[in-house]
């Protein structure tokens, strides 16, 4: 039995179809079963990693877990909710993130550094996916492009390797059913580098509505930010963007090697997701 946390979110909603269809038994972690229109044949249970205790009947019976963990919300509760998973399974696959610090800390990034710490000394066999930023980011710019046909934002050459959440997913499900996985951090990322600029002209392709990008300045994009965020959340996600416009994300073949299907481009991933941008 697989247990697929986040099974409602982009990624583990694709993770839990893609087992479901290749034959494996699969149970959906969810904190409202209500949400959930799982596969025929998937099991749901209701829990919250936030609540350790909550997770012991979900992992009844449990051999492998699909861990996204909800990142700083749920921070204090790591190492009891690992535990608990430790008492039940046997391995895991983490949703970490492309370019995890090397030391833990209170940023989104240096969370998900602590989350890698934990499960290697929690004696499950692990396996660390790192994808680059996901594609389905981008859904952010949506109500902009609607309505104006135009994202504001800071720094257009900031270059992404974005990554769709079904390769993502396929590389997970691979993992989770394979061998010779343990003890492997696998880079995922799309198969090219694309700055912000590009993407919304491609999203714009795609929805059959041209869409530009109109660059704002980081004071600008802060005051926006600051005002539902933490300053320092807006700090790390502004920094970032600056990096990426002077060094462009890394492209890596993973997703093709362990799938035997190269990456999808943006291209696709933006056909995939053009009503939600019309």
């Amino acid at each position: 039995m697989i247990l697929v946390t986040g099974a409602t979110g982009r990624v583990g909603r694709n993770v839990v179809a893609e087992l479901a269809a290749a034959g494996e038994r699969v149970r959906a972690l969810v904190r409202d079963p209500g949400r959930a229109a799982p596969p025929e044949g998937v099991e749901v249970v209701r829990g919250d990693l936030a609540d350790p205790d909550s997770l012991r009947p979900a992992l009844a019976g449990v051999d492998a877990v699909f861990l996204v963990w909800p990142t700083l919300a749920a921070d204090h509760a790591a190492a009891g909710s690992l535990k608990v998973i430790a008492e039940h399974a046997r391995r895991i696959v983490y949703l970490s993130a492309l370019g995890v610090p090397a030391e833990p800390g209170g940023s989104i990034l240096g969370s998900h550094t602590m989350m890698e710490r934990l499960i290697e000394a929690s004696g499950l066999e692990w396996t660390f996916l790192r994808p680059s930023g996901f594609a389905a980011n981008t859904l952010m710019w949506a109500d902009e492009i609607r309505s104006a046909g135009a994202v504001r934002w800071v720094h257009a050459a900031a270059a992404r390797s974005l990554i769709h959440e079904r390769d993502i997913a396929a590389v997970g499900a691979r993992v989770l059913t394979g061998a010779g996985h343990g003890g492997r951090g696998y880079g995922l990322t799309g198969p090219q580098a694309l700055t912000q600029a590009e993407q919304v002209r491609l999203i714009g392709e795609a929805t059959g509505r041209p869409a530009r990008f109109e660059e704002i300045t980081p004071a600008e994009a802060r005051s926006m930010l600051v005002t539902v965020m933490p300053p320092a959340t807006v700090d790390e996600i502004l920094a970032a963007h600056a990096a990426m416009a002077a060094n462009p994300e890394p492209v890596t073949a993973t997703v093709g090697e362990l799938t035997g299907a190269p990456a999808r481009t943006f291209r696709e991933w933006a056909r995939d997701h053009a009503a939600d941008f019309r």
